[in-house]
Parts: structure tokens; sequence; C-alpha cells
């Protein structure tokens, strides 16, 4: 365990700061929680999404000597920071399970003898034991353990992956450790630094307080005369998230036939395409994105001055990441949500319905292993392109029923499904290179396109290898298809292992296949995430139908801030505002209006329009203030 061993810096934060990401100064609770690792401090930071957490390790990363090690499940976000290290002139790799091994350990050699600053790796590569005996001969600084809260099983989002991480404790000794987190109790919070072995307790939280968001709810049969009130009466540009594709394409379809520039983003968009749409948004040549909630990783767009929730989501923790991307500049922004009668009941049904009895979780486990064509036995550590809505549609089950089913799958053990990024095609060789003779198939075709891959490519009888597909179509004559289906002849002939170039997410198998009967799905870890999963619905539920309490103070104190306080910008804060001005001035009408004279109830209340139960809360509020007193003949007066 770290017992507080100081690093020695070999520059100032501040100056890393300005010179590498060009700001002048922190963030509130960011000097806090660098200071203390540097200090040699096992540290639990509780962040919220877009508060800057990232700067917490980048900045100390290149303020001492060695290697940062940052361990997380989002390979999205991995390829993103790395991407943003890079441009920025700053050492960092990813390693993850979509990679074959001459990356892999070409990467750890950079990482071992290179002077690379950050390595972004999954919690699976952790623990394996090829990696924990090279981490023995790098010199690590910090590890920082992304999306911390995944190591409790109190959490809601438990990955049995994580509670290996603290075991490479014996091959760092030295190494600090940050455990990041946005959420969670302070049952999780003991969970995750017992189980990451710190040596105190020790926990720094930032507020999830945003002053500047108005968080506002609207209950409406019209949402999209409501969206289009939004749209004229707030300037600048937007996202509008809906739960479906096929929602992402009509309503944007709708809001292009009243004018509005927009354009819409999903899963289902060729790569290239997601990030033409991406960038004419951030570039403000669209001012509206419809999307669904693969739009987000990533975005670095400050002025986005409305999120506009055409769905609700199911839990805070979602609302909170998307409604966040509005106002990051700090000027006015709105998030807003439209629900009306139907949306909770339609959600709470979807999400009993999605979670599969236990038997089916196992039916499901084998359905995919023959989807993926994994044999008894066969695949622990490797894995496979996992296409979940073709497999959902090819097997008839709902695509929320597979990832729930998928979750518990994970929490036992068996298979971990990692999400979508991008891969080129890799492929090698499992015959000889003298029996690629005696393949016939594909014709004059196939010679060309197997003459070229051995011209262009070496090494591909032992290992697998990257290849470029349009490279080979190309020097070959053929058309780019024509070498997709050619390759995957030779897959399925067993001539070659082919892994095409996707952005589909994967399934990692953390053991063998096994027989069907052999799975266990332990009742306790079902009956948890299903209770969980009810907790936070109910959450947000609670959110969406709140009329009496501040927005801002509800999401906070589920992030665990029991000294949050009313914002004064959310609607329900502004609408007690304005009952409250007007409370004023009807008294002030009151006091008015007698000054004249005496007058009765009624009379008062003919004098004034407002509704007469109004008028008689109020003057019965002011005859107990004693502002009022009715005389004897039954009058009201001013009370001298």
């Amino acid at each position: 365990m770290n017992q507080g061993n100081k690093h020695s810096q070999i520059g100032s934060i501040d100056e890393i700061l300005e010179r590498w990401w060009g700001y002048n100064s922190f963030r509130p609770m960011q000097r806090e929680i660098i200071e203390s690792i540097l200090g040699g401090r096992d540290t639990l930071a509780l962040m919220p999404t877009g508060g800057g957490k990232s700067l917490t390790f980048q900045v100390p990363a290149l303020a001492v000597e060695g290697l940062t090690i940052v361990i997380t499940p989002l390979i999205a976000l991995m390829k993103d920071q790395v991407d943003a290290l890079r441009r920025r002139g700053i050492s960092a790799l990813t390693i993850h399970s979509g990679m074959d091994q001459h990356r892999i350990e070409l990467a750890l050699d950079n990482c071992t003898f290179g002077d690379v600053k950050l390595l972004y790796v999954s919690p699976e590569r952790i623990a394996t034991e090829a990696f924990r005996q090279r981490l023995k001969r790098m010199n690590v600084s910090f590890v920082v353990v992304d999306e911390a809260h995944c190591i409790s099983q109190w959490g809601y989002d438990f990955r049995p992956s994580y509670l290996r991480i603290a075991e490479i404790r014996e091959f760092i000794p030295n190494a600090t450790f940050l455990a990041l987190t946005a959420s969670a109790t302070e049952l999780v919070a003991k969970d995750i630094m017992h189980h990451l072995g710190f040596a105190q307790e020790h926990i720094l939280r930032a507020s999830f307080a945003r002053p500047n968001l108005s968080y506002v709810v609207r209950k409406d049969g019209n949402k999209y005369e409501q969206l289009m009130r939004v749209l004229r009466s707030v300037e600048g540009s937007g996202i509008i998230y809906a739960h479906t594709r096929e929602l992402c394409e009509e309503l944007c379809a709708k809001l292009k036939s009243d004018n509005i520039i927009a354009s819409f983003y999903h899963a289902g968009l060729p790569v290239l395409e997601r990030s033409i749409r991406q960038d004419e948004w951030r570039e403000n040549k669209i001012r509206v994105m419809v999307a669904t909630n693969a739009f987000g990783m990533g975005i670095d767009k400050s002025d986005v001055r409305f999120v506009v929730h055409y769905s609700m989501c199911d839990t805070l923790e979602a609302y909170y990441q998307e409604a966040g991307r509005a106002g990051r500049d700090g000027r006015r922004s709105y998030a807003l949500l439209i629900y009306d009668d139907n949306d909770i009941s339609r959600s709470r049904r979807l999400l009993e319905s999605e979670y599969p009895p236990i038997e089916d979780i196992k039916h499901i486990y084998e359905r995919i292993s023959n989807y993926l064509q994994i044999p008894i036995g066969d695949a622990q550590g490797a894995s496979f392109v996992f296409n979940i809505h073709d497999f959902a549609l090819r097997e008839r089950i709902f695509p929320g029923r597979v990832r729930s089913a998928l979750a518990l799958l994970e929490q036992n053990g068996y298979m971990t499904l990692i999400e979508a990024h991008d891969e080129p095609a890799k492929m090698m060789f499992e015959c000889s290179r003298d029996a690629l003779y005696s393949v016939h198939a594909g014709g004059n075709d196939m010679d060309l396109m197997l003459r070229t891959i051995l011209r262009k490519y070496d090494g591909l009888f032992t290992r697998f290898r990257t290849i470029n597909e349009l490279e080979i179509a190309a020097e070959a004559g053929l058309s780019a298809e024509r070498v997709h289906e050619l390759m995957k002849v030779l897959w399925r002939m067993r001539v070659i292992r082919y892994i095409p170039a996707n952005n589909s997410p994967l399934i990692y198998f953390d053991t063998e296949r096994l027989p069907t009967k052999d799975i266990y799905i332990a009742p306790s870890t079902y009956t948890r995430r299903q209770e969980l999963m009810r907790q936070r619905f109910e959450s947000m539920v609670e959110y969406i139908t709140s009329s009496d309490k501040c927005r801002s103070q509800i999401i906070e104190q589920y992030f665990g801030d029991s000294e949050a306080k009313p914002c004064g910008v959310c609607d329900v804060c502004l609408c007690k505002r304005n009952s409250a001005s007007s409370a004023t001035t009807l008294n002030e009408l009151i006091i008015s209006h007698l000054s004249q004279g005496e007058l009765d109830i009624k009379e008062l209340t003919a004098r004034l329009s407002v509704a007469p139960e109004r008028v008689v809360a109020v003057v019965s509020k002011m005859v107990a203030d004693d502002k009022i007193i009715m005389s004897e003949f039954g009058k009201l007066k001013i009370n001298s």
C-alpha cells in the first residue's frame, strides 16, 4: 500500500497548465486533487462529468518523471484523449482488448524504454500476466482508475475486472493511486478505497452545481410545439436527444421543414459521416444536432446554449452528463426535458421487460456464442466484433434485453461487452505458404488479391497484421467490396483468421466458452442489479415530477452533496420566486385599497382582478401577521 511517498516534481503545475493547455488557472477542486497525489497520497475524487477530471492526472503526469497509467473501460474515451494529447505534443498510448498482440507488444516496449507519459489501458489488460511482467520494468508514478464505482458491488455498474486492479501494487509499490468517479454513495466510496488498497481513506468532492445552467421540465402533450418555443426563444446552437434512431431522423426532417438548420447523429451512420456532421455542428454550420446518446463522447464545444431531452433518460447519471454539455463557457444556458403522460409508465415497463430471467440470460450467452461461432472450450482472452443490433434482429430479441443480459454475464465473469470503437482490418494465415497454391475459390481475383497481400505485408504466417483493404483493392485492381468478399471466403475456408475493419462493439471472453448448463448467475447479483436499476429510475422520476424542490438540488443531493442549496434559476425556483413576488404585489394592493377605507372581504375581492381564493389566503395571512384586523362590523382595516 502507498504510504505517502512524495513525488519529486520536474515542473510547476501552473506552468504546465498554461504551456500545454493554454489555461491560466485551475477549476475548483482540480488543484487540490493534483497536489494530493503529487504529495503521494492515494485519493478518491468525486467529480461531475465535464468537470475537468482529465487534467487532474494529465498535469501531474507531466510534472514528475515516469509513466502514468490510466485504467478505463471506455475505449472511445481512450482514443479521444490519446489523440487530443498527441495533438498537443504529449506522448500517450493506448492498449485495449481489441488490439492485436504485435501492437500491444510495441506499445509496452515504448512504455518501458521510450518517453511515453500516459498509457491508457482497459481493466481486462491489467489482469494479464504478460502485462504485469512488463509492469515490473516500468517507472510508474501514478495509477488512475477512471469510472472507479465499477469496483464496488454496491455501485450501479460493477465490473469484476476492476477487483484485480489493486494486485498490481506489488509490482509498482511507489505508485500513487487516483480513483475518479462522477457518483458514489458513502457505501460505494468506502468500497472503492478498500478494494484499491488505500492506506488511509481520503476523499475530495467537487461540486456538482452548475450555476449558469437553468434546468427546466415541461409536461406537454404536444412535445414538438414546446420544442419549437425553445428554438424560437433561445439563440445559439444546441442538442436534442431522442431515444431511437428513427425518432432522430423523423425529428430532424420536421425541424428542417420548419427552417431550422439541423442534422441527426446516431451509431447507425458510417464513421466518416458521423465525423463530418459533428465537425459541422462544432463549427456552427449546423445549429441543432438531433441525436441518440451515441453523440457526446469527445464533444469539445463550450458555447452550447441548450440541450433538450425529447425522451426521458432512465437515470440521473445519464441526464446530468448529457444536459451538462450546455453552457460550459459559463454563460446562461438551458437544459429542458419534455415529457407527456405516457413517458414514465412506458419507460418503466420497458426497463422491467429488459430485465431477463436468469434462464433467459443463459440462453442469450449460448446464442451469442453460436452467433460468433465459438466452440465450447475456446476463446478465453479473445475479442470478437459484435454487432448488437444485427444479433438482436437475427435472434428476435430486444437490444435492451441483450445489454442487460451482457451486464449480468460480465458481473459473473463470463464475457464483457466493450463499446464501439474504430479498428482497422486485421488478418493472419492459418495455413502454410505452400497450401495457398491449392486455393482455387475466387478465380483470378483471388490470385490477384493474395499476391498483393503477400507482397505488401510480411509476418502474416506467424501473427495478426493490420491491413488496409482499400490499398489492397487499388493495387490489385479490384473493388473494395470484392476484396472484402474474398477475405470472407478465405475465412470460411479456414485459410485465414480475419477481423474486418469495424466500428462495432467487441465481445471479450473472460473465460473459455462453457456449456450452457455450467453458466451460473448468482441470484444475489441479479437481485441487486435489478433493485439498483429501479432505484435509479425512480430518482429520475422524482426529478421529473417534482414541483416544489429545486431541480439542481435534487441532482446534487443524488450525487452525495447533502448541503446543496436551491439554485434560484431552475423552473421550480423561478416559479417560487414569481409566486412570492406576486404575493408581495397582492399585499401592497390590499393595503392600498384599505387605506382608502374599511371593506368587507366581498367588497375587497370585487375590486381586485385576482381569484377570490387567493385574496382570502393572503388576507388570512395578513390578519395572522397583525398587518390588518377585522372590525366589530366585519370590515377589514389596516392595523395602525
